[in-house]
């Protein structure tokens, strides 16, 4: 039998540990922020002794660097090779990783203007939307009706579902709520720790902060190798894919293999 305090006591816990690691990344966060700074001071004062002493530069020193190691985001993507997956729920020849992925891109180009509003039908009509819009969006391009999977969820099994106190298939599937405790259940749950960049690929899903945010990962990477997001952030940014997973703490990671 459904245990309902049992399950909302397990649901503050992992709340309380999603809190206490997003307090931990800050402070990796910073303590990295400060190595750096620490790191560019130095390499200012080499540059500096070494203009001062004006020594000759040795003649003949240039080398070509191998491709993958010349610092820039092509290089960085080279060396994290991309998953792809077994599943090709539309049966276009791309695989669901990448399907999502280009969903997620082509959504944002269509240019949505930042507004939360409510629509008869769920799905927006208009040219508004948010950040769960694209996730929608993605799956639709990839063969998933979300909407009709989440609702079909809810439906099954509320108790999934803490936060809601009643279902209303015209807003769920376009809360970050609802859709991390949907991830949790169909998804692969993956790290939200940054020391491996190949554990994100294309078409992962992550969560931000205290389930405030959600978006796409792209299969273009920063330097440090970590993957630029597909998302539609705010008023501000607008729809865009960009270096900004270090914007927001990462709370949820998943990946999609067809509900299994």
């Amino acid at each position: 039998m459904y245990d309902d305090v049992s399950y909302r006591r397990e649901y503050e816990r992992r709340r309380a540990i999603r809190r206490k690691r997003a307090r931990q990344r800050r402070r990796r966060a910073r303590l990295r922020a400060a190595g750096c700074f620490v790191s560019l001071l130095l390499i200012v004062a080499m540059f500096l002794v070494i203009a001062h002493q004006k020594q000759p530069q040795p003649e003949d020193t240039a080398q070509t660097l191998p491709a993958g190691d010349s610092g820039d985001q092509g290089g960085a993507s080279s060396r994290y090779p991309e998953l792809y997956s077994r599943l090709d729920a539309d049966g276009d020849g791309i695989d669901d990783y990448h399907d999502i992925m280009q969903g997620a891109r082509a959504y944002i180009a269509t240019n949505p203007v930042y507004e939360s509003r409510y629509y008869a039908g769920g799905y927006p009509d208009d040219g508004y939307g948010v950040c769960t819009d694209v996730i929608w969006a993605a799956f639709r391009a990839a063969g998933y009706e979300l909407k009709d999977l989440v609702d079909a969820d809810i439906a099954a099994h509320p108790w999934r579902y803490p936060h809601m106190d009643e279902a209303d298939p015209n807003i769920d599937f376009r809360r970050v709520n609802t859709l991390d405790c949907f991830f949790s259940a169909y998804a692969q749950t993956l790290t939200c720790e940054f020391d491996d960049p190949s554990q994100f690929q294309p078409g992962d899903i992550l969560v931000f902060g205290d389930r405030d945010h959600i978006a796409i990962c792209s299969d273009k990477r920063n330097l440090a190798g970590m993957p630029y997001i597909i998302h539609h952030g705010s008023l501000e940014d607008g729809p865009i894919e960009a270096n900004h997973i270090y914007r927001h703490e990462v709370t949820g990671h998943y990946r999609w293999n067809g509900g299994v």
